[in-house]
């Protein structure tokens, strides 16, 4: 009995099952891959970070693994190293500053009047974060209106600045958390502009519809929660190119409860932001190092098990149920896809 359950035991998560059909059942429906997450110690895979985390060095983690994770871990990355010397050394280059270098984001932190645009790196980058910052208006203050928008290329230096003069009147500044003032706004860019100039950007020449996923000329976009911001800004954008750290799987707390971009960058760049006035060029930097972070992962750059296929291709189909009860679990997870696309793909 004990030799069938072991049978029975998931290749990937390690859990067991009394009947090889609920180890089949589970193997269709839970999407392993080799890019999720993983144990470096018992290599158990992981839905998410946080899952890992918790395997880690949460209220409960596995004995074990927690014994050498805190000798030879990285809190910040979660890898496991050769030796505690290793890892001292690694944090150097792991652990990131609030502070940033450069004449343009020493200006973010002034706060510019009117707007920035840096014609030059309007060509550059291919890799873009966005972030916006919201004033109130209705009766009773909480609509969102953008009201501050701020481009950032993959070297951290802002492409595109701007206050936001809003269709609507604006009731509420949220001035603790904006630090916008009346006066930011009097002679703002009209929204209608800024949607077309960060538009144009963006698609880079190519026609919007004609947009895909590899290969054309149009920018990949980075942020947290970009569905808000751009419906905000009154714009749109394929899918295929948006990079959401919001709800990116691997980055989530749960499948469907995303992780605030404040604990993101405090779990897993290792400093704190959005204390008191928020500043969307610090917002877009937490985004790209995010981003950039989750797109080098330890893990192979598989594109079959990435893609995220998982959910419209079914690798167990009811007519092959024989053939897969005979299948070892190794072999099942060999069958096994992503239902996400991994950001190392790009």
């Amino acid at each position: 009995m004990e030799s069938e359950t072991h049978r029975n035991k998931c290749a990937a998560c390690y859990r067991q099952y009394n009947k090889i059909e609920h180890l089949v059942e589970h193997m269709r429906v839970s999407f392993h891959s080799v890019h999720e997450p993983k144990c470096g110690v018992c290599r158990k895979h992981c839905r998410s970070y946080e899952s890992l985390r918790e395997h880690l060095i949460g209220p409960l983690p596995k004995v074990e693994c927690a014994r050498v994770f805190s000798v030879r871990g990285c809190n910040l990355c979660l890898k496991i190293f050769d030796s505690s010397s290793a890892v001292r050394s690694h944090r150097n280059s792991c652990q990131f500053s609030r502070n940033t270098s450069g004449l343009l984001s020493r200006m973010s932190r002034l706060s510019l009047q009117g707007s920035y645009i840096d014609d030059g790196r309007m060509n550059g980058s291919q890799v873009v974060a966005l972030s916006c910052k919201m004033v109130g208006g209705g009766s009773d203050g909480s609509l969102d209106l953008c009201a501050r928008v701020c481009l950032v290329g993959e070297d951290e230096n802002i492409i595109f600045h701007a206050y936001v003069k809003p269709l609507l009147p604006v009731t509420n500044y949220r001035y603790e958390t904006t630090g916008i003032r009346p006066e930011h706004l009097r002679d703002a860019i009209p929204i209608k502009q800024v949607q077309r100039r960060i538009q144009d950007f963006l698609c880079n020449g190519e026609p919007i519809w004609k947009i895909r996923s590899k290969g054309g000329r149009a920018r990949t976009l980075v942020g947290h929660g970009l569905d808000h911001d751009l419906e905000c800004l009154g714009l749109e954008y394929p899918s295929v190119l948006i990079r959401d750290t919001a709800n990116y799987p691997p980055l989530m707390k749960t499948s469907k409860l995303s992780n605030s971009l404040k604990y993101l960058t405090q779990a897993y760049l290792g400093y704190d932001i959005q204390n008191g006035i928020q500043d969307p060029y610090e917002d877009c930097v937490a985004t790209m190092r995010l981003y950039s972070r989750m797109r080098y992962p330890n893990h192979p750059r598989d594109y079959a098990s990435g893609s995220g296929e998982g959910q419209t291709r079914n690798n167990y189909p009811a007519w092959r149920q024989r053939e897969l009860e005979r299948m070892t679990p190794e072999s099942l997870l060999e069958l096994s896809v992503s239902d996400y696309y991994c950001w190392c793909l790009d």
